[in-house]
């Protein structure tokens, strides 16, 4: 398992990197509070909070019939394939393996 980095030693590489980008002649630009990457400089998240009319569904019952169809189809297959013994472990109160025994379901 890899060690997990503290607080401190994240702290100190990014004040590493950014003492190396300094160094070498790197520079960082003065940006104002609350200036944005949007080039409209808007709040993204605005129009969640609206409220817009309900829209009318397209019934499509012969669709839906198609598709469960399709799904019971599927698990009667799975019922019919799983017929055979499959092999169990039998474990003690401790979780350790004792033995595998072969049960039928």
């Amino acid at each position: 398992m890899k060690p997990v980095k503290t607080k401190a030693q994240i702290r100190d590489e990014l004040s590493l990197q950014m003492d190396s980008y300094l160094g070498s002649g790197g520079k960082v630009n003065y940006v104002p509070q609350g200036a944005s990457g949007n080039e409209s400089n808007r709040n993204l998240f605005a129009k969640a909070t609206s409220i817009e009319p309900k829209q009318e569904r397209t019934p499509i019952p012969d669709v839906v019939n198609a598709l469960e169809s399709r799904k019971h189809a599927k698990t009667d297959k799975k019922h019919s394939q799983n017929k055979r013994p499959r092999k169990k472990l039998i474990v003690d109160d401790f979780g350790d393996p004792l033995r595998w025994v072969w049960v039928d379901e």
